[in-house]
C-alpha cells in the first residue's frame, strides 16, 4: 500500500480498475497507453504515471471515481475530495457547455485524442490542458461504465 495524497493506494481495491482503464483504451484505441512504467502490477504503474489519468461513473450527473496521483497533485485534491466531486464542477462554469459537447462526442464514437480545455484545481488555480485522450469505458461484454480521460500536457493559466 502507497499513501497518495491522503488516499492509501489499495492495488487489490484498484485492479479491476485498473482492468478496465487500459481494456477499453486498448479495445477502441487499437493501442496500449503510452508511457506506462512496465510492471507486474498496472494498477500500481497507472497509479504513478506521469500522465494524469481520471474517470467518472455512469451517474445521471457523473461523479470522478479514480484519478492517479499525478492527477490528484494537479487538481490538488485528496483522493476522498475528488472521488465525491461530480466530474462537471473540473470545468470552470463558462466551460462547461463545451465540456458536455466534448462528452457527447466521446460517447458517439468511442474516443476522441484531440481535446484540449480549462480546468480548475481546488484552490481555483487555472490550468489548460492538451491533446487528452478522452474514452468510453466498456468492459469485454460492451457494458458501458464511464468515461476516462488521460494527458500529459498542461500549463498553468
Amino acid at each position: 500500500m502507497t499513501e497518495g495524497h491522503g488516499f492509501l493506494f489499495s492495488e487489490d481495491a484498484c485492479r479491476a480498475h485498473a482492468d478496465l482503464l487500459l481494456g477499453s483504451y486498448e479495445r477502441l484505441t487499437g493501442k496500449r497507453i503510452p508511457g506506462l512504467a512496465p510492471t507486474a502490477s498496472p494498477a500500481r504503474a497507472l497509479f504513478g504515471a506521469s500522465f494524469a489519468l481520471v474517470s467518472h461513473g455512469v451517474e445521471e450527473d457523473p461523479v470522478f471515481n479514480y484519478a492517479n496521483q499525478t492527477a490528484l497533485d494537479l487538481f490538488e485534491m485528496t483522493w476522498e475530495q475528488f472521488t465525491a466531486l461530480p466530474s462537471r464542477l473540473s470545468a470552470e462554469p463558462v466551460n462547461r457547455d463545451e465540456r458536455a459537447r466534448l462528452l457527447a462526442r466521446v460517447s458517439s464514437h468511442g474516443y476522441i485524442d484531440d481535446y484540449s480545455g480549462v480546468r480548475i484545481s481546488s484552490s481555483g488555480r487555472r490550468f489548460l490542458i492538451e491533446d487528452a485522450v478522452v474514452w468510453n469505458l466498456v468492459d469485454g461484454r460492451g457494458g458501458y461504465h464511464g468515461q476516462a480521460a488521460l494527458f500529459d500536457k498542461w500549463s498553468y493559466l
